[in-house]
């Protein structure tokens, strides 16, 4: 038999925590091991790398896969609102596949990094509840925001140091933000990977309001996000958008990026339910080349 793609595998890992919760899964990969320290030789293309850059409440693993060497380093996360945007993982473990197979999509000197589910107890909770094990079953939609919270409750992209409050918004609810900036593991994760990483720019994928909406926090948005932003709209045919005004947001983790001075920007893709692949390559791609 074939090998799995690492979407096929995702979606068995997701099976298997609902007949044995509490197992865990390797996803048919190397052990996660540190992302050691070399030059490559002209011409040679780095192996990705699999690590676990931290661990969700419930002890599930984060992952990250790293392609590339170099100076810059990117980063593209999903599934921060766990299973109710399940359709971000699925995203994110699609380029984890495209760049299995097209390394050399990666320019010289540039690093990317995926971490395709940053809220595994989210998923997991999408799946407990709708009893389904397939991830194309799964629903999600703005009456029912299972899974879109980590296992203590808190909504995980109000709870980054950007103006955070205890009680954030979403839509016409109130959120749990956690007891202070950076309390939850997941968070905490993100964030040290970033700050040990030294980050140049970030991508986080959502759904679903079909748009690419450009950071700020206190000092508003910084030049090179608008850059960035309108790279990546503007090559996947997303609409571009400078400033979320629909509600108050506190906390997200693409405003903290801005307050330390680092690009980010939040994809939203059109529904709950599809991945939107061939324009979310285009805008990857731009990305890539933007910062080659």
């Amino acid at each position: 038999m074939g090998s799995l793609t690492a979407k096929q595998i995702g979606v068995i890992v997701l099976a298997a925590i609902l007949v044995a919760a509490g197992i865990f899964l390797l996803f048919g990969r190397e052990e996660p091991e540190a992302v050691p320290e070399r030059n490559l030789e002209e011409g040679e293309i780095a192996v990705p790398i699999r690590a676990v850059i931290g661990k969700s409440v419930e002890g599930r693993d984060i992952e990250s896969y790293t392609y590339g060497e170099g100076d810059i380093h990117l980063l593209f996360v999903g599934g921060i609102h766990g299973g109710y945007e399940w359709n971000s993982v699925l995203l994110a473990y699609e380029f984890v596949d495209y760049l299995d197979a097209h390394p050399e999509l990666v320019p010289g000197g540039v690093a990317v990094t995926i971490v395709p589910s940053a809220n595994p107890d989210g998923v997991y909770e999408t799946v407990r509840r709708e009893g389904r094990f397939s991830a194309s079953d799964i629903p999600s939609n703005d009456s029912n925001a299972s899974g879109r919270f980590n296992a203590n409750g808190v909504d995980l992209n109000r709870n980054f140091d950007c103006k955070w409050k205890s009680e954030s918004t979403w839509r016409g609810n109130r959120v749990s933000a956690g007891t202070e900036a950076f309390s939850e593991p997941e968070a905490r994760a993100i964030r040290d990977f970033v700050l040990e990483r030294d980050v140049d720019a970030a991508v986080f994928w959502h759904s679903q309001s079909n748009a690419v909406y450009a950071s700020e926090c206190e000092e508003g948005v910084l030049p090179e996000t608008i850059e960035v932003m309108n790279a990546y709209a503007d090559a996947a045919g997303y609409p571009a958008v400078e400033s979320f005004d629909f509600y108050e947001i506190t906390g997200d983790a693409e405003g903290w990026l801005a307050s330390i001075g680092i690009p980010a920007i939040t994809v939203e893709l059109a529904t709950h339910e599809t991945v939107e692949w061939d324009r979310n390559l285009k805008g990857m791609e731009a990305l890539l080349e933007y910062y080659k």
